[in-house]
């Protein structure tokens, strides 16, 4: 892409809206707009992102066998009257009435709606377990809207539901989707760690928070140090269960069964909850499927979600220098900045078009700085949105026929002869 031909309104100076790191940037980095208190616009660089999170998420879950529906985002208030929620829920709810005087409700979660759907459709123990899962957009009506996405009044979530038939595959199905968390945050270059945790409104006895580590966190996590050294092997839901980790409000420094020089804290962000609730919303929907014997069976049911458009933000408060975002590889809108640094220049040009062609053939995400400005100017803006790998043609490309490279998140930088260009470009496919 050509930043000629591109839609990347950056700005120089930070809007005084803006209280947090990942705030700021995003909106200097005109990866969102702000439409309203909460409700933002996301802009082609932040879509990007976007995008690229929910292929991750999607991946990993389809790999454990869920599967993906969409749901809808104006629910029926008579099914969480069913359920016993609807009043129960509080002002977060936003409720309307459509023009037949119905009461429906944008759905800040989804247990009512999917737990009809299976209602409907899965009458025998043959037809589970099943894990349902959506990646969309919910609303709720926070009275204090604040720090950008972190905590916005529409975002993007993914949520899935479980159906098992007992309580030992319900516990086996949350153990799956546990280390898939694990997998999905790992791909995005963060380090999760799983606190437990109340089920709050939305019941049950089993549920872990997982929170990412930054210095900007909303919270204090308290965590053994085994967190930081476990092999991929121990990465399981039964080991990790033996390991401490609680949030300040839940730990207990006096009866700690950590030792102090084995405690570590760091700050956190919750990106991702999940809860294992039993026959709550089963009962209360009267889900019934047949038994191997004849009887009927309440399915035991989780719950599991994922903020995807928080991550974005998460991602950035850890991952950001003073001179704006750090992406890891797996998210960054592009994966090469390709900047000159002599634009105008016809000899300068013809190299950075040709490599620019080179990129694009290999299927190498590529955002081309090809505008009229100087130099300082492109470097100060493609630091700002955080492309790891930068390509800056200059004079050296002329007079010694090398590229300069950039990393952007090491800093470190080094000369790439123009005859071992496309050796390197293999080796960033």
């Amino acid at each position: 892409m050509r930043i000629s031909a591109y839609f990347m309104p950056t700005l120089k100076e930070t809007p005084a809206e803006a209280q947090i790191v990942s705030h700021r940037l995003m909106l200097r980095a005109g990866m969102v707009n702000q439409c309203a208190s909460g409700l933002y616009s996301w802009l082609p660089l932040g879509q990007r992102v976007l995008s690229k999170i929910e292929a991750i998420i999607a991946e990993e879950q389809n790999k454990i066998g869920c599967h993906r529906v969409i749901m809808p985002t104006l629910q029926p208030a008579s099914l969480w009257q069913e359920s016993g929620r609807y009043e129960d829920y509080g002002k977060e709810m936003l409720r309307v009435k459509d023009r037949h005087d119905r009461d429906l409700l944008f759905g800040p979660t989804n247990e009512e709606v999917i737990t009809d759907i299976v209602r409907q459709y899965v009458k025998s123990y043959r037809d589970l377990p099943q894990i349902l899962y959506q990646i969309t957009w919910k609303f709720r009506d926070e009275m204090r809207p604040r720090f950008g996405v972190m905590r916005g009044r529409e975002f993007l979530m993914k949520d899935g539901y479980s159906f098992d038939l007992d309580y030992e595959s319900a516990r086996a199905t949350y153990s799956r989707i546990f280390e898939s968390y694990l997998t999905i945050f790992d791909r995005l270059g963060l380090i999760a760690i799983p606190v437990k945790a109340d089920s709050g409104a939305i019941g049950g006895d089993l549920s872990h928070e997982f929170q990412i580590m930054a210095e900007t966190g909303e919270s204090t996590i308290y965590y053994d140090a085994a967190y930081d050294a476990f092999s991929p092997e121990q990465r399981t839901f039964e080991h990790l269960q033996t390991l401490y980790a609680a949030a300040d409000e839940k730990h207990d420094a006096a009866n700690c069964p950590v030792p102090a020089d084995r405690l570590k804290s760091a700050r956190g962000i919750e990106v991702g909850h999940i809860f294992y609730f039993g026959k709550k919303y089963a009962e209360a929907l009267n889900l019934k499927v047949s038994g191997a014997d004849g009887q009927a069976i309440i399915p035991e049911m989780g719950s599991y979600g994922i903020g995807v458009s928080r991550l974005v933000g998460a991602i950035i408060e850890a991952n950001h220098d003073d001179a704006g975002i750090v992406w890891p590889d797996a998210v960054a809108p592009f994966k090469v900045a390709l900047i000159t640094a002599k634009t105008g220049d016809a000899a300068c040009d013809a190299i950075a078009n040709d490599l620019y062609e080179k990129l694009q053939h290999a299927r190498i995400e590529v955002l081309f700085d090809d505008r009229m400005e100087r130099p300082g100017a492109k470097f100060a803006d493609m630091d700002l949105i955080g492309i790891p790998h930068h390509l800056i043609i200059g004079n050296k490309a002329i007079q010694e026929a090398a590229i300069e490279y950039k990393n952007r998140r090491t800093g470190a930088r080094e000369m790439i002869a123009l005859s071992a260009i496309d050796t390197w470009i293999n080796h960033m496919r």
